[in-house]
C-alpha cells in the first residue's frame, strides 16, 4: 500500500504563466515559503500568443509592476527584439512602451529568475483539487495524489480550464496547441461555490520568414534610441529587428465571407465572448464589411528563429482557407505555413466573487489571478499575479492588505474594474478606463509605486537606492528652476511657454548645466511644469471625490434591510460587497439615487451607534 506524500508550505501558486510567475516570485521575496506548480516546467513565462509586451495602457501597467519590484519589465528588457514608444505625436499620458520579445529568450529568462529566487521551489506538477476546510484553504492535491499543504493558493490556471481548442470544424482538448487541459480544477471550484463562465481567444497564423517576400512589404523598424521598460535599466545595447506591414484585400475578404459557415464562431460551434477589442479576421470583415482591407503586421519571433507572428488576422477557420487566405496576401504569395491558427474555449471565474486584494469571498486563502478571472493580455495576468502574491504573503505575516486606489496606478483601475463591475467579454486596459490619467502616466510610475513598494518590502535595497538618487536629482531640478530668475521670471515661469525648452534655461543660467542631470531627470522635470496647471486639476479632483467616496461601508452591512433600496440594487451590493461608497457607484445597476439612499443609511446608522 503505497504511503501519502505531503509538502509544507506558506503559498503555492498554480500555473507558471505570467501571472503565476509574478505572484510566486513577489510571495517568496516578502519571505514567504511559495511553490510554484506547472503541467510543464520547459514552458514557465511562456508567450502563447503575441511575442510582445507592453501597448497603449499595457505599457504603463508594465511600468508600474516593474516599479513595485516585478519581474516582467527587466525580462523584456533583457529579451526584447525591437523597441517602440507609440503616441509620441500625443501628451505624454498616451506615451506607451511595447516591445517584441524574442519568445524563447524571455520564457528562458523568466525561467532563470524563478529558479534563482529564494524561499521558491519551481515544480512539475499537475493539479486536480483543492484542499478547503471550513471555508479556507488548506492545499491542493495533484496527480499522483501527493498533497501540497499551505495557508494561501493562488490559482493561475490562464486558458487551461476545460479547454477546447477549435480550428474549423477540427475541436481538441487542450488550453494550448500542443499541451493539455486541467478539468477536475473546474470540477472543485463549482463544487466549493464559485460560478465559472466561459470566454475564448484566438491565434493566427505563423509562418516560415524564409519564405515571405520582404521586398514587397513596409518595414517597420524599432526607435533609434529605445527606451527600457524596467527603471533598473540604463539602456537597452541589443540591434534591433524590424516589424512588417501588408494587409488584407477583397478577395481575402470574400473568401472569409464564403466560409463563415465553416468558421466556430458563426456555425454555433462556439458560443463564448471573445474579446471585442482583438477580434478575429472574421470578425473584422463581418463588422467592418464596409472596410477595404485590415492591417497586418508581421513581427519576428526570435533571433534564432525564422518564425513570424501574423499580427491583425487571428483566426480559427479550417486549414484549407487559411492556406488560400494567406497565399492571397501582398508578400505571403509563397510562405509557409509553420502553425495554423485556432481559437480556445475555456473556463473562466466571474471576478466579483473576489475581493480587492483577489483573495476569493468564499474561500479565505484562496486567490484568483489572470485570465482565471476573464481578463486577457500578458500585461494584465503579470499585474493581477503580482498583486495576488503580495497579498497572500502580507495575510499570512499577519500584516495589512496591499490595495491600490483607481487615482494610483492602472492596476488601482484594473483590479476596481474586475471585483466591482465584472466581465462580459475579454477585460483588457485602455488609458480610457482611468478617470486620472495625466496622473498615471509610464514616466512617472516609479514615483507613483516605488515608495509604496519599499513600505511593504517587495523593493529591493538596489532599486531603493537607485530611486532615492533619482528623486534627489529631480528635487534639485525643481528648486533650481523655481528659485532662480532670468529677466523678472523664474526659469520654471518660462519653461512654461510653447517655445522655451532646457536648451534656452541653460542659456538663461549657465549654473544649470553644473548639475550634469541625467536625460531622464530632464525630461520628468519638463513634463510636470509643462503640465503642473492639468495635474493640479486633477488633483483637487481626487480630493474633492475622496471626501465622499470614502465613506466606509461596514462588511457586516445587510442591504436587504437598507429602506427603499431597489431590489436590483440590494442584489448587486449585496453581491460585490463594496469597501465605500466610491466603490458601490461604480457597480453595474447601481444609480445615484441609489448611493443617496446608501449614504444617508449608513449616515444614520452611524448616528445611532454613537
Amino acid at each position: 500500500m503505497s504511503q501519502s506524500v505531503y509538502y509544507e508550505y506558506d503559498v503555492v501558486v498554480v500555473g507558471a504563466g505570467h501571472a503565476g510567475c509574478e505572484a510566486a516570485l513577489a510571495a517568496a521575496r516578502l519571505g514567504a515559503k511559495t511553490a510554484l506548480l506547472t503541467m510543464n516546467c520547459d514552458t514557465v513565462g511562456q508567450m502563447s500568443c503575441n511575442p510582445a509586451i507592453g501597448g497603449v495602457a499595457k505599457g504603463q501597467i508594465v511600468r508600474e509592476i516593474d516599479a513595485l519590484g516585478g519581474e516582467m519589465g527587466r525580462v523584456i528588457d533583457e529579451t526584447g527584439i525591437q523597441f517602440r514608444m507609440l503616441n509620441l505625436s500625443k501628451g505624454p499620458a498616451m506615451h506607451s512602451p511595447r516591445a517584441q520579445a524574442d519568445k524563447k529568450a524571455y520564457q528562458f529568462c523568466m525561467k532563470w529568475k524563478v529558479e534563482q529566487q529564494e524561499n521558491l521551489t519551481l515544480r512539475q506538477e499537475m493539479v486536480k483539487g483543492l484542499i478547503v476546510v471550513q471555508d479556507r484553504i488548506s492545499g491542493v492535491i495533484v496527480h499522483g495524489d501527493a498533497q501540497y499543504h499551505c495557508r494561501a493558493v493562488i490559482l493561475t490556471t490562464g486558458t487551461f480550464l476545460q479547454a477546447i481548442m477549435h480550428t474549423g470544424e477540427a475541436k481538441t482538448r487542450g488550453g494550448r496547441a500542443g499541451e493539455g487541459t486541467t478539468g477536475t480544477l473546474s470540477d472543485s471550484l463549482v463544487h466549493l461555490g464559485f460560478e465559472l463562465q466561459r470566454f475564448k481567444t484566438g491565434t493566427p497564423a505563423r509562418l516560415n520568414g524564409r519564405t515571405i517576400n520582404f521586398s514587397v512589404l513596409d518595414e517597420q523598424p524599432g526607435d533609434e534610441d529605445p527606451q527600457p521598460f524596467s527603471f533598473m535599466t540604463e539602456k537597452i545595447n541589443q540591434p534591433q529587428m524590424s516589424c512588417y506591414l501588408t494587409e488584407t484585400n477583397d478577395y481575402v475578404h470574400k473568401l472569409i465571407n464564403e466560409n463563415l459557415d465553416r468558421a466556430p464562431m458563426y456555425s454555433g460551434q462556439i458560443n463564448s465572448t471573445g474579446p471585442r477589442y482583438c477580434p478575429s479576421i472574421e470578425d473584422k470583415v463581418v463588422r467592418f464589411a464596409e472596410r477595404d482591407s485590415h492591417q497586418i503586421f508581421l513581427e519576428p519571433e526570435g533571433r534564432c528563429t525564422n518564425e513570424y507572428y501574423c499580427n491583425g488576422i487571428s483566426t480559427s477557420l479550417p486549414r484549407d482557407v487559411q492556406d488560400k487566405m494567406i497565399h492571397s496576401i501582398r508578400g505571403l504569395e509563397n510562405t509557409e505555413i509553420m502553425r495554423y491558427g485556432y481559437a480556445v474555449e475555456y473556463d473562466f471565474a466571474t471576478p466579483t466573487q473576489l475581493n480587492p486584494t483577489l483573495e476569493t469571498k468564499q474561500v479565505e486563502g484562496l486567490y484568483f489571478a489572470g485570465q482565471l478571472n476573464g481578463t486577457t493580455g500578458y500585461e494584465e495576468a503579470a499585474g493581477q499575479g503580482l498583486l495576488a502574491g503580495l497579498n497572500a504573503a502580507l495575510k499570512i505575516a499577519r500584516k495589512d492588505n496591499f490595495i491600490l486606489d483607481r487615482n494610483e496606478a492602472y492596476l488601482g483601475v484594473l483590479i476596481d474594474d474586475l471585483v466591482t463591475k465584472g466581465v462580459d467579454e475579454p477585460y483588457r486596459m485602455f488609458t480610457s478606463r482611468a478617470e486620472f490619467r495625466l496622473l498615471l502616466r509610464q514616466d512617472n510610475a516609479d514615483r507613483r509605486m516605488t515608495p509604496v513598494g519599499r513600505r511593504i518590502g517587495s523593493v529591493s535595497n538596489e532599486r531603493w537606492q537607485k530611486y532615492q538618487e533619482y528623486d534627489t536629482e529631480l528635487k534639485k531640478a525643481a528648486q533650481f528652476i523655481q528659485s532662480t530668475r532670468y529677466q523678472g521670471n523664474t526659469l520654471e515661469e518660462w519653461l512654461r511657454r510653447q517655445d522655451i525648452g532646457w536648451t534656452q534655461i541653460s542659456e538663461f543660467a549657465p549654473a544649470l548645466e553644473d548639475f550634469h542631470f541625467s536625460e531622464r531627470a530632464i525630461q520628468q522635470t519638463l513634463i510636470e511644469v509643462q503640465y503642473a496647471g492639468y495635474i493640479r486639476r486633477q488633483t483637487a479632483e481626487i480630493e474633492k471625490q475622496k471626501n465622499v467616496e470614502a465613506l466606509h461601508i461596514p462588511d457586516h452591512i445587510d442591504y436587504q434591510v437598507v429602506p427603499n433600496l431597489r431590489n436590483e440594487a440590494k442584489e448587486k451590493l449585496s453581491r460585490v460587497k463594496p469597501r465605500n461608497v466610491g466603490q458601490a457607484g461604480r457597480i453595474s445597476g447601481v444609480t445615484p439615487a441609489d448611493l443617496t439612499v446608501l449614504v444617508l443609511y449608513l449616515n444614520s446608522s452611524s448616528r445611532m451607534a454613537t
